[in-house]
C-alpha cells in the first residue's frame, strides 16, 4: 500500500484486471465522492442531482430486478432499510456489468497499476474520514449519552438491544473515550502514507469490533460497518505477501519501496489539502453535532423542580392502562411519563416529551419533539413546595388533574462504581 507506482509493463491476468474494474466501480458508487460536495458551499446542487439520479436508478432496478420490497423505505437514520439493500444490489449489478464491458473494451492495456494506486488513496481517505468522524465524537463523549432519569426508570427488559448497547457504552465515559481514541489513531495513521499500513491494521481491528456490535445488538448500521471493516482489509491487500511472510512464515521481508519525495511546493499543497479535509469532514461535523446535541441544552430557568415524581392522584377520563404512573422532568427541556399513551412519543413503554416552561403564567407546554412548533397540550402548574407539583388543564379536550410527589429515587447504575477489591460476585 505504501509502495511507489508499480511498473506499467507487467501484464496482469484477466481475472485480476476484472477484479480491479469491479472494485473500482463498486467502491466509487459506494463511497460516492460527489456526495461529499454537499458540505461545500455552492456545490450542494451537484450532490443533490447525483443523489436524485442514483435514487431513480435504484428504484428502477428494484421494480424490475431486485424486488427487495414493493415500496422501498429510504435511508432514515437507519442504513439497513430496504432502500439500503436495493442500493447494494444496484451497486453490485452495475459493477459486474461495467467491469465486464471495461475489460472487453480495454483488452490491450497490460495492467491498471496506476489506477489501483489511486483507488487505494481514495479508500484510505474514506476510511480515515469515518474513523476520525466517529472517533472524535467518542473522544468528547458525544456519540453515546449516559442513561438519564427516564432511561433509568425504564425496566431493563423493555429496552431494545441497540439502546441497551448504547447505554452500555455511554455509561462509562472513560471506555467511550478509549474506543474513540483508537478510532482517531486509525484515522490519523491513515492520513500519512508511511503509517498507512499500521493505520489499516488499527482500523481493521476497530471496525471489526464495531461490526460485531452492530450485528450482535441489531444496531441498524450493519451494511456500513461491514463495508468499513472490508475496506480496511482491502487496504492491506497490497502488502499481503510481505505481511504473510513476516507474521505467518517468520521470514524476512523487504521494506516497501519509497515514493519519490514531492517538490516542496507540492508538499505544502498536500499538507494544506489534508488540513482542509480534516476541518471539513471531522472537526466541522463535531461542531455541528455539539450544537444540536440535546444533552448540551442549557438547564431550564424557572421554579420547576426537576427529578423523578410519583403520581399520587390522576383525575382524567382515560382508561386505567393509559394513566400516568410516574413523571420525570430532566434537567434540560425533556422528560417522560410512565404510560403507553400515544399522545406522547412512545419509546420502551414510556411517553417521551419536550417541554417549555412559562414561569410568568405558571404553564408547561408539552411537545412530542422539541422541534415541533405547537404543543400537544398545555397545563397549568402549581408547586406548593419543592417536593410537590400539581398539573391542571385539558388533554384531548378532557379536564385533568395530576398531583405529583417528588421521590428521592436512588438508582445504583447512576453511581460511578469501581472497585479494585471485590470480595463477592456483584
Amino acid at each position: 500500500m505504501q509502495a511507489t507506482l508499480p511498473s506499467s509493463t507487467l501484464r496482469w491476468p484477466l481475472w485480476r484486471k476484472w477484479l480491479f474494474c469491479f472494485s473500482s466501480i463498486y467502491l466509487l458508487l459506494f463511497i460516492s465522492p460527489l456526495t461529499w460536495l454537499a458540505s461545500v458551499p455552492g456545490l450542494g446542487e451537484v450532490a443533490g442531482a447525483y443523489g436524485a439520479a442514483e435514487g431513480w436508478l435504484v428504484n428502477l432496478g428494484n421494480r424490475h430486478l431486485f424486488h427487495v420490497k414493493d415500496v422501498l423505505v429510504p435511508l432514515n437514520g437507519s442504513g439497513d432499510t430496504s432502500y439500503g439493500y436495493a442500493q447494494l444490489c444496484f451497486f453490485a449489478l452495475a459493477a459486474v456489468v461495467g467491469a465486464t464491458l471495461w475489460v472487453l473494451l480495454d483488452r490491450q492495456r497490460p495492467n491498471y497499476a496506476r489506477g489501483y494506486y489511486w483507488l487505494l488513496v481514495l479508500v484510505r481517505y474514506f476510511v480515515a474520514l469515518n474513523a476520525l468522524g466517529y472517533g472524535i465524537l467518542k473522544v468528547f463523549a458525544l456519540q453515546m449519552n449516559e442513561p438519564n432519569l427516564s432511561a433509568l426508570a425504564t425496566p431493563l427488559g423493555d429496552l431494545l438491544p441497540m439502546r441497551f448497547s448504547w447505554f452500555f457504552i455511554g455509561y462509562s465515559k472513560p471506555y467511550q473515550i478509549f474506543s474513540g481514541a483508537a478510532e482517531v489513531a486509525a484515522g490519523v495513521l491513515l492520513l500519512w502514507r508511511r503509517t498507512s499500513t499500521l493505520g489499516a491494521f488499527v482500523a481493521a481491528s476497530v471496525f471489526l469490533n464495531v461490526m460485531m456490535l452492530n450485528l450482535c445488538y441489531d444496531i441498524p448500521v450493519k451494511i456500513f460497518s461491514i463495508h468499513l471493516f472490508v475496506l480496511s482489509v482491502f487496504l492491506l491487500l497490497g502488502d499481503a505477501e510481505r505481511l504473510f511472510n513476516f507474521f505467518v512464515l517468520n521470514r524476512p521481508t523487504p521494506p516497501a519501496p519509497e515514493v519519490p519525495p514531492l517538490p516542496w511546493r507540492w508538499r505544502v499543497a498536500q499538507l494544506t489539502l489534508k488540513c482542509v479535509f480534516i476541518g471539513l469532514f471531522a472537526l466541522l461535523p463535531l461542531y455541528q453535532y455539539s450544537q444540536g446535541n440535546p444533552m448540551a441544552t442549557a438547564p431550564v430557568k424557572g421554579k420547576l423542580t426537576t427529578g423523578f415524581f410519583e403520581v399520587e392522584r390522576f383525575e382524567a377520563n382515560v382508561p386505567d392502562s393509559l394513566r400516568w404512573k410516574d413523571v420525570v422532568f430532566e434537567a434540560g427541556t425533556s422528560g417522560s411519563v410512565g404510560s403507553p399513551d400515544t399522545l406522547l412519543r412512545q419509546r420502551y413503554r414510556r411517553g417521551y416529551f419536550a417541554y417549555s416552561l412559562d414561569s410568568a403564567n405558571s404553564t408547561i407546554a408539552f411537545k412530542k419533539m422539541s422541534s415541533d412548533s405547537l404543543p400537544v397540550f398545555t397545563l397549568r402548574y402549581a408547586q406548593p413546595d419543592s417536593n410537590h407539583l400539581v398539573l391542571r388543564g385539558k388533554m384531548r379536550n378532557d379536564t385533568v388533574l395530576i398531583a405529583l410527589k417528588r421521590q428521592p429515587r436512588h438508582f445504583q447504575l447512576a453511581e460511578r462504581q469501581f472497585h479494585w477489591l471485590s470480595e463477592a460476585n456483584r
